[in-house]
């Protein structure tokens, strides 16, 4: 079983960031603590966003076939970007997200696309032609292995890590994936972001109570689970979504099944930090 899903989750990779789904919504009484903040623009969605999205020339056709599941504008007007800020993609895969991002921060801004040895072996064939041969202006690539991210303190506005969280539990040395010191980790995104800088998450969801435990055979992680995992490395949250909710996810199957891949239940969280 172990090999398989580490076959599978190699192919995935290639083209996502972890990889996408859709997830349930969960009871209401789970959020009944929780801010309830209202996005901005028409229908929740910046028309920046979409702007960004449609009229991007360099995002390839294969990115644009994702749009539709993923959802970026939704997740784009949550980050709240604006021109000239700084941003990292944390293990942002083959960079759907980072392209996007540099339409966003435009010419004064940048967009770190960043990976450790296993991400970027995954998808090497993908970010070495694009991203560092004959690079997109306003995206620099960084490899760096996560307890040594070498971050310059105070330099970033925000940080994005899109089906790529659950994957800090994640551990197979046969393909690269330590153990990861996830303190260190999030000390080191922490201390590079600006006072109030944003840190927003997207993964799969898991069934209630299973913690991390998910991420090891299903590349699940429960969303409560994060939110008192992140909130506790000094953060805070400031804002959810269930754009990425569905409720036909049982959660109890490995996100690349062929019935559950892009549709599996996905959270969203935006926080702050402290």
């Amino acid at each position: 079983m172990k090999s398989r899903i580490s076959l599978l989750f190699a192919s995935t990779i290639v083209v996502l960031a972890g990889c996408d789904s859709s997830p349930p919504t969960e009871p209401a009484a789970t959020r009944a603590n929780e801010p309830d903040i209202k996005m901005s623009g028409a229908g929740g969605v910046d028309p920046a966003v979409v702007r960004a999205i449609y009229s991007n020339p360099i995002r390839t056709e294969e990115a644009r076939e994702r749009d539709a599941r993923s959802k970026p504008e939704v997740i784009l007007t949550l980050l709240d970007l604006k021109p000239g800020e700084h941003v990292i993609d944390l293990l942002g895969g083959s960079g759907y997200y980072s392209d996007l991002m540099a339409a966003m921060t435009g010419p004064r801004g940048e967009v770190i696309l960043h990976n450790n040895t296993p991400y970027d072996n995954f998808v090497r064939k993908i970010v070495q032609p694009r991203y560092e041969e004959d690079p997109i202006p306003g995206i620099r690539y960084m490899k760096r292995e996560l307890d040594e991210m070498q971050l310059e303190p105070e330099t970033l506005d925000a940080a994005l890590m899109v089906m790529s969280y659950h994957d800090l539990y994640y551990v197979d040395p046969g393909i690269g994936f330590n153990k990861t010191d996830v303190p260190l980790f999030f000390s080191q995104v922490h201390a590079a972001l600006k006072p109030g800088g944003r840190l927003l998450i997207v993964d799969h969801s898991a069934k209630p109570g299973a913690g991390k435990e998910d991420a090891q055979q299903l590349h699940r992680i429960e969303r409560e689970f994060a939110i008192a995992d992140i909130e506790g490395n000094g953060f805070r949250l400031i804002q959810s979504s269930d754009a990425l909710s569905n409720p036909k996810d049982s959660r109890e199957k490995l996100v690349f099944d062929a019935d559950y891949r892009g549709k599996t239940d996905r959270f969203i969280l935006l926080f702050e930090k402290e």
